[in-house]
């Protein structure tokens, strides 16, 4: 993505203002979150040991930041992309039942991130992970978890409009289900990100099932890590998948406007099948992976909700650093400023 510029941008609230604003949004979202889906607050790591199979390798290329321990004959450590394998080895350590779970502030730093409007270094979301049952391996769980988040978008929409009159809402009243298949069924003369923004420009808020599997032309809508979301068991719409992410349509940038990847966590028969479709059976050895195999770990529901992709959705920023502090390009900061783009 390169980077937007809006015709005739003009910032919602002065920084010292956006400042209050973020404090607010971050403090009633979480405590929302928590309720709405019984989580606890936990501490979570910035870095993890490497070899352990803990990190989150995202698409599988991304490099993590290492550093060497001294104290420790210079083992490696490198820090976090997510905690997406983390919290399920602490749904197990807290011994959390079916119903209930955890949330954490997660930050990370992803070095080989193309910068714009929407991509930083510096990356925080909340990182949130619950136990399920057996019975709720299925879509309309996914579903209905979806759902909930989506009324918490809703409630957050009002009250900065509460707060500040002259933001309107402009989120649909529901968020539309689509399937990554389905979508390019829709739109087969299109690129993934392309679709993406033709559904998102047309429903409003979207959810896209079945993110990292192989689709019928023989492309992947997009990557996912094979040992976290299950992406490849058939579900009830005889699709393939039990994961997604939720999509806004962002009207200051016109695009679409990822805000959350999320999904049912693999089983050990999941996480077999994936590894190996994925040509990387090896990790079965890993720490996190034979816990799963060795059913040590729950069964469980996850993901992460983007803070500073949050405040900038709903204070109807430009770009992603109008509301957090990190490194840009000097090209970029001074063609945003000419366009009274401020970053941090």
């Amino acid at each position: 993505m390169s980077l937007i510029i809006p015709k005739d941008y003009k910032q919602t609230l002065t920084p010292e203002t956006t400042e209050q604003a973020i404090r607010m949004l971050k403090n009633n979202f979480q405590e929302k979150l928590s309720k709405a889906l019984n989580l606890r607050r936990v501490t979570a790591p910035l870095f993890v040991l490497t070899g352990t199979g803990i990190n989150d390798d995202l698409n599988g290329t991304e490099r993590a930041v290492r550093f060497p321990i001294h104290c420790m004959g210079d083992r490696m450590a490198e820090v976090v992309h997510s905690l997406a394998k983390w919290k399920r080895m602490k749904l197990a350590a807290y011994r959390i039942p079916a119903g209930y779970g955890l949330y954490t502030d997660m930050n990370a730093i992803r070095g080989d991130e193309d910068l714009d409007n929407l991509h930083s270094l510096y990356v925080d979301q909340w990182d949130w992970e619950r136990t399920i049952r057996p019975e709720d391996r299925n879509l309309d769980y996914l579903k209905k978890t979806v759902r909930s988040i989506y009324t918490l978008l809703k409630e957050i929409e009002i009250m900065v409009y509460d707060c500040y009159p002259h933001i309107t809402p402009s989120l649909p009243d529901n968020i539309t289900f689509i399937h990554s298949e389905e979508l390019l069924a829709m739109y087969p003369e299109l690129e993934p990100r392309d679709r993406e923004k033709e559904a998102a420009k047309k429903f409003g808020a979207i959810f896209i099932i079945g993110i990292g599997a192989e689709l019928s032309n023989g492309e992947k809508h997009d990557g996912r890590a094979p040992d976290y979301d299950d992406w490849s068991t058939q579900n009830s719409d005889g699709f393939s998948g039990l994961n997604g992410d939720i999509v806004l349509w962002n009207d200051v940038l016109e695009c679409p406007f990822e805000l959350s990847s999320m999904g049912i966590r693999v089983d050990k028969t999941a996480l077999n099948h994936q590894l190996d479709v994925c040509k990387c059976p090896e990790r079965k050895s890993l720490e996190f992976h034979k816990a799963l195999n060795e059913d040590k770990l729950p069964l469980s529901i996850g993901g992460g909700i983007g803070q500073s992709r949050l405040c900038m959705f709903f204070l109807r920023k430009a770009h992603v650093g109008e509301v957090q502090a990190s490194i840009w390009p000097e090209e970029q900061i001074e063609i945003c400023k000419k366009h009274n783009i401020i970053l941090l």
